[in-house]
Formats: C-alpha cells, sequence, structure tokens
C-alpha cells in the first residue's frame, strides 16, 4: 500500500476516534481509553508489515515516534480535565485540541500525497543520501507517529484521573476548605 493511502486510511480512522471521544466535555472511563488502544493496535496491525532496519530506518521510525510523544503531549495539554461534584472525573475538548489533532492528521496525509506526486524525486534522493530503504519507512514513520500520539494522549490522560482521583474534595459549602481527619474536643 502506498504512503498517501496509508497516511489517509491510519490518520482519519485515528482522527475520528480520538475527536468522537474528546470533543466536549466527557467522562475520562477505562472504556474510552481502551477504544482509542484498540484503535492503536487495529491500526498497527494492518498497516505495519514489516519493520525495515537498513541504514537508517530506524532512526526515521523512532523520529516517527518522537514527533508523536511531541504531539501527543501538546494535544493533551489541551484537553483539561476536572472532577464535578459526584466525584467523577471529565475532560473538555474544544476547537484548540481538535484543531491540533486534525491539521496534524492532514500534514500527514499531505506530505505522504506530495512524496508520490509532487517532490517523489526529491524523495528518492533524500532517501538514497540518507540510506533509507523506500516506502515502507515512510508509511511506518507516518503510523507510528500517529499512533505515539494516542498512547501518549492516552498516558497523559490516565495519569490526569489518577492525580484527580487522589486530591481531596473540598467540603460542600466551603469553596477550598479541606476536610478536617481528627475530631474537635468537647
Amino acid at each position: 500500500m502506498s504512503p498517501f493511502l496509508t497516511a489517509l486510511i491510519a490518520g482519519g480512522t485515528i482522527l475520528v476516534v480520538i475527536l468522537s471521544t474528546d470533543l466536549g466535555t466527557r467522562k475520562v472511563t477505562t472504556m474510552r481509553m481502551l477504544r482509542s488502544i484498540l484503535a492503536v493496535v487495529t491500526v498497527f496491525a494492518l498497516f505495519v508489515h514489516t519493520l525495515p532496519l537498513d541504514g537508517n530506518d530506524p532512526s526515521l521510525q523512532l523520529a516517527g515516534i518522537g514527533a508523536g510523544v511531541i504531539c501527543g503531549l501538546i494535544a493533551a495539554a489541551l484537553l483539561p480535565a476536572h472532577r464535578d461534584a459526584s466525584g467523577e472525573i471529565h475532560t473538555k475538548g474544544g476547537v484548540g485540541y481538535a484543531l491540533v489533532w486534525t491539521v496534524l492528521s492532514a500534514s500527514r496525509v499531505l506530505f505522504a500525497y506530495g512524496s508520490e506526486h509532487w517532490f517523489s524525486e526529491g524523495i528518492i534522493r533524500f532517501s538514497i543520501e540518507y540510506k533509507l530503504s523506500g516506502q515502507d519507512v515512510y508509511s511506518n514513520a507516518f503510523v507510528f507517529m500517529a499512533l505515539a500520539m494516542v498512547l501518549t494522549r492516552t498516558a497523559v490522560l490516565l495519569n490526569k484521573r489518577r492525580r484527580l482521583r487522589g486530591a481531596r474534595m473540598p467540603v460542600t459549602g466551603t469553596p477550598g476548605a479541606r476536610q478536617s481527619t481528627t475530631a474537635a474536643p468537647h
């Protein structure tokens, strides 16, 4: 499968899953996190058939993972979490969050399209100069970037949920007050 088609299907699938589970105010549940992980596993199984290890192939694939982690951290920073009065943890995904995912997904697809149609000779020269083995290494780098982004976002959400669950709830009626753990003397 061409890098363009791989980027289009993988990126589109992940974009739909992420935006459908994160936009608006959403409860942070195990099932919500599991859906994202299942999307990652499915995309990986469908699109990563080989793991090129010649020349600088591992470096490009690791660069894809690194870029995905950084982008995932940026996206997760735009997905604030809070605990409501009942103790449930929620996130609120807005326009900025959606734009990060959409722009990055579209950029991967556009680059993959351009590498096949607009600057294919440049990609071939680049591949020869930097000892990259071909289409599979580029496809993998795109898929690894998308997957690392999803996994990073999921890890950050799990950490936010854990941190908020451990935080003390204020006593009702006194904003910011802490509950006393000792009894008052009689």
